[in-house]
């Protein structure tokens, strides 16, 4: 994929600004699926991007560009990348810089898995209102075949295994060996990293409900905060698991 490949949308764009608002409220599906990225030995993904709107006063008012960051990393709060363009016209932002921003301030995901685009949610709006001749023109820019304009697909095999939104695949194969490193090492439950994050954090922020089951069962503590005052339970709403909400919703 080309770094050059950008495009302007004008703000009042309602199919692409629709497309951004369905982008945030799934982008935790990216984040699982990077999530599980971390742990493969073999590598699945070709890449996996956010798009984010820069701006810029401007003679003629703000102007406004939509690029893609990539080396993703989420808190759960706050999404990291670095900018992956070349900027076309902003002058206050360059390729390679690092950037920080919230769920609210992206415009759009995308991650592609065996030539297979996921996401892409303003890529698809933008695609729907070309001629194929232009779509044609606009895959082979990204080297990718997006097929049709109004199909975007969140996570591997859908509609064959709609079970795979509720729950990562990888998830489901791993659980009987994850639970048997609990049980070999229970300590590791009670591990905090610099911020105060545990791995019972970590598994909520990605979604992964049999794996926070799993560690509540090993003695995980729920009740456990980070250095900013979230606990599990807080980020599993905030991301919008609510699978794992529920597991983590105290019982009384």
């Amino acid at each position: 994929m080309g770094d050059s490949v950008i495009y302007y949308v004008e703000q009042a764009d309602e199919p692409v600004n629709r497309a951004g608002e369905r982008a945030r409220k799934t982008f935790k599906y990216f984040w699982r699926e990077l999530f599980w990225e971390r742990r493969r030995i073999i590598p699945a993904l070709d890449f996996a991007m956010v798009k984010v709107p820069f701006f810029q006063d401007g003679e003629d008012g703000e102007i406004c560009e939509h690029m893609w960051i990539d080396d993703i990393y989420f808190d759960g709060l706050y999404i990291y990348g670095v900018l992956n363009n070349e900027p076309g016209g902003l002058t206050n932002v360059e390729q390679g810089e690092s950037v920080c921003v919230s769920i609210d301030d992206i415009s759009d995901w995308m991650f592609v898995c065996n030539g297979i685009p996921y996401g892409g949610f303003t890529v698809q709006a933008m695609r729907g209102q070309m001629t194929e001749e232009e779509r044609a023109e606009h895959d082979a820019a990204w080297g990718i075949d997006f097929g049709d304009p109004g199909q975007v697909l969140l996570v591997y095999e859908e509609k064959e295994h709609p079970e795979n939104l509720e729950e990562h695949p990888m998830c489901r194969n791993c659980i009987d060996d994850f639970r048997q490193q609990l049980s070999q090492n229970p300590d590791f439950l009670h591990e905090q990293d610099e911020d105060g994050y545990t791995p019972l954090h970590h598994e909520a922020i990605a979604g992964n409900a049999l794996m926070v089951q799993a560690m509540l069962e090993y003695g995980a503590n729920p009740a456990s905060k980070t250095s900013e005052g979230y606990t599990a339970l807080d980020f599993a709403r905030l991301t919008g698991w609510q699978n794992v909400a529920d597991l983590l919703e105290p019982r009384h």
